[in-house]
This record gives structure tokens, C-alpha cells and sequence, in this order.
């Protein structure tokens, strides 16, 4: 019986092991074949059998991407002298400013709603329903109210659509990792003179300072990688990286899928970078927070 027993553990282990290295080639290959094909000169972008490896590696398509090289490779691909840095700098600019923004409005008001009840059950629910109106229903009277207003095509504008939109979010994550701070710690700081104000930024914060970094890289990733708010609301003189790389998608060159995967990779390189950065508040925060009762 202990044999069969330890030989049905085995027999688990391995298919579990197998069936998530399977899932993992299948998640992973994508991004493999992004980055590959962001190495590859032009002549093997469209290759049959295709070639998994580029066989030579080359750096032209970053170059032509990022530094604006005009040249001409050996297949006759004029090569863009646009600069997607400007792209860059403005995604950075308004999602970090957008959902800095969020997370900060976003937990004062889930302190409100954690510990004075601000808002019901059924409100919370109704705030983030917000959230899940489709874009595309909102464009045209955002575009109208925007013209009025002199927000159409800057950054300011883009970065207070954004807050407006992520805003659910940010009170719906960081409420679960408040309540998980201890109400007898605040009440210990009222009788030693602290306010209100200071409990929540000297202590409150600090104690969830893992939920509001997952909380930040969440809504992080939503504000860089939006497409269609971006796409309506700016028009030349502000771009940002997914506006971009859609303008590769219908190039009169036709299919330049190195140059559209040296841009891609660009646009994900960021945000890993900072992933790995804060991993370990990430490994905490999606854990509902490092404090326990």
C-alpha cells in the first residue's frame, strides 16, 4: 500500500510538472518569438520553414526604430525616421503621473471607506462598475467635453482619463490590505496625539506599503498599454508608445514585423524592469498584505 501510494504521488508530480511546462512553453514562446523576430533582418521576417534562431542576430532594427537610422536593407524596406523616445518619454510621463495619482486619491478614499464606511456594499460595487463601461461608449462625449476645454491632444488631458478610470481600482485593492491593519494601532496613536492625517501617511501607508507597490504595477500596466482612449483623445502633438506601434500595423511598407518587435520589445522591457525591481513588495501585496491580525 505505501508503495502504491508513494508510485501515485510520483505519477502526480510528474504530470503536474508536465502539463505546467507545457502551459509555460505556450505562455512563454510569444514573447520568444517577439524577441526573436526583433533580431532578425528582413529577409528571414517572412521565411518558410520559419527560422527560430536569426541566423546573423542583427541591431538594425532598433536602430532604424529607435535612433531613426534611414537606410535600406537588403529586402528594400524604406526605414522610418520616426522616433518613438518622444513616444516614450510621454507614456512614462502620464501613466506613472496617472497612477501615482490613483493610488493616492485611491487609498485615502478606501481608508474612508474601511474605517468610517463612506461607502456602502452595494456603492463599492456601483464604483467599480464604472470601470467596466466600455471605453468606446464614453469617447465622444469625452472628445466633446475635451474640445471645450482645450484637453484634446495633451497630456494633462490623457492623465486625468486615466486617473478617472483607474481610480475603482485603486480603492477596491487597497481597502483589502487596510482592513488588514489592526484598528488597535490607530487607536494606540490617537492616545499618544497623532492626527488623523498622520496616522495614515506615518502609519497606514507604511504598513501597506506592498499593496499600494502591487497596486501601483497593476494599474501601471493598464495606463501603459492603453490603446483606445489614447487613439481618440491625442492627435499629433502627443503619442504614446501603443499609438505608435499601431502606426507599424498599416505602414504603407507593408509588414515590417522586425521593426514592429524591436518597438514591442521596448514597450515591455519598462515594465519588467520594474517588476523586478519591486518583486518583493509584489510577493507580499498580492498575498493581501504583509499585516496580519
Amino acid at each position: 500500500m505505501t508503495m502504491t501510494k508513494s508510485r501515485r504521488r510520483r505519477a502526480t508530480t510528474i504530470i503536474r510538472y508536465a502539463v505546467l511546462s507545457i502551459w509555460a512553453v505556450i505562455a512563454f514562446f510569444p514573447i520568444y518569438w517577439m524577441v526573436s523576430t526583433s533580431f532578425k533582418p528582413s529577409t528571414q521576417w517572412f521565411s518558410w520553414p520559419p527560422i527560430y534562431f536569426p541566423d546573423p542576430p542583427t541591431l538594425s532594427n532598433y536602430m532604424n526604430v529607435w535612433l531613426g537610422a534611414e537606410e535600406y536593407d537588403q529586402a528594400q524596406y524604406a526605414i522610418s525616421s520616426q522616433k518613438p523616445l518622444i513616444s516614450m518619454w510621454n507614456s512614462t510621463v502620464i501613466a506613472t503621473t496617472s497612477t501615482f495619482l490613483s493610488v493616492l486619491f485611491g487609498s485615502m478614499l478606501a481608508y474612508g471607506v474601511s474605517r468610517y464606511r463612506i461607502l456602502s456594499e452595494a456603492r463599492m460595487f456601483q464604483l467599480l462598475m464604472l470601470r467596466m463601461i466600455p471605453p468606446i461608449v464614453v469617447v465622444a462625449p469625452l472628445s466633446l467635453y475635451y474640445s471645450a476645454l482645450g484637453l484634446l491632444d495633451t497630456r494633462i488631458g490623457l492623465i486625468l482619463v486615466y486617473f478617472l478610470t483607474t481610480l475603482p481600482y485603486a480603492v477596491w485593492m487597497t481597502k483589502s490590505f487596510i482592513d488588514e491593519v489592526p484598528r488597535e494601532i490607530e487607536q494606540a496613536a490617537e492616545i499618544l496625539g497623532a492626527s488623523r492625517w498622520r496616522i495614515i501617511f506615518e502609519i497606514i501607508l507604511p504598513l501597506i506599503r506592498s499593496g499600494l507597490v502591487a497596486t501601483f504595477l497593476f494599474i501601471l500596466i493598464l495606463t501603459w498599454s492603453e490603446y483606445l482612449l489614447a487613439l481618440i483623445i491625442t492627435k499629433t502633438q502627443v503619442s504614446t508608445l501603443p499609438i505608435e506601434l499601431s502606426k507599424y500595423q498599416g505602414s504603407t511598407e507593408g509588414r515590417v514585423y522586425g521593426r514592429q518587435a524591436a518597438l514591442a520589445v521596448g514597450i515591455t522591457v519598462p515594465l519588467m524592469i520594474v517588476g523586478l525591481v519591486i518583486r518583493k513588495h509584489l510577493a507580499r501585496g498580492f498575498s493581501f498584505g504583509m499585516v496580519r491580525r
